[in-house]
């Protein structure tokens, strides 16, 4: 990576650590986050979300997506979201072990109804099974569909499987920056 991106999408199935990436890479670079979940729903602080229509959705995906810089994350790849893929200088992959995420999900859901962890929705036992069929048919039905579209539209993309290639890419980014302030300074 020689110069940072500054259009990033980050895609990965429920559980993979999309989020929990976003905000670091926010963090570290200083480019704001976008979840496509608050894209397609309003967050209102009662509990009570509420779903955008698609005009809505189209139109506050399309403002951020017109922004200098930014980092969309989220498991979604619909038709409505192809253009994320497409406007990014570079898509992450986070494609971690199918039954990690099962952990993850399954640790997740203890958490939010012991209060332990906050969440944007109100964390049902029917959501925590949804989570299960959504990690399933990512894995089966649009992980397959994604890797197709990143190939065929020759996608600047790195996939990231475990632990260790997240660390060696968050130091990646860092040397770029590192690099980059250098050669600002020549």
């Amino acid at each position: 990576m020689n110069t940072r991106p500054e259009k990033i999408r980050i895609v990965g199935s429920v559980g993979s650590g999309k989020t929990t990436l976003a905000k670091i890479l926010s963090n570290k670079v200083q480019i704001p986050y976008y979840e496509l979940d608050t894209v397609v729903w309003k967050r209102d602080s009662s509990g009570g979300d509420i779903r955008r229509t698609e005009q809505e959705r189209d139109n506050y995906l399309s403002s951020l997506l017109n922004s200098t810089s930014w980092i969309i994350e989220g498991v979604h790849f619909q038709n409505w979201v192809l253009h994320t893929f497409d406007r990014a200088q570079l898509v992450i992959f986070i494609d971690t072990p199918y039954l990690l995420r099962i952990y993850r999900i399954t640790l997740r859901y203890l958490k939010q109804i012991t209060g332990k962890e906050a969440s944007h929705y109100d964390p049902t036992f029917k959501i925590f099974l949804d989570m299960f069929k959504w990690n399933h048919d990512f894995e089966y039905s649009a992980k397959p569909k994604l890797l197709r579209y990143i190939k065929e539209n020759n996608l600047n993309c790195i996939t990231i499987k475990n632990e260790k290639e997240l660390k060696r890419f968050l130091q990646d980014i860092h040397t770029t920056d590192k690099r980059n302030a250098q050669y600002a300074r020549e």
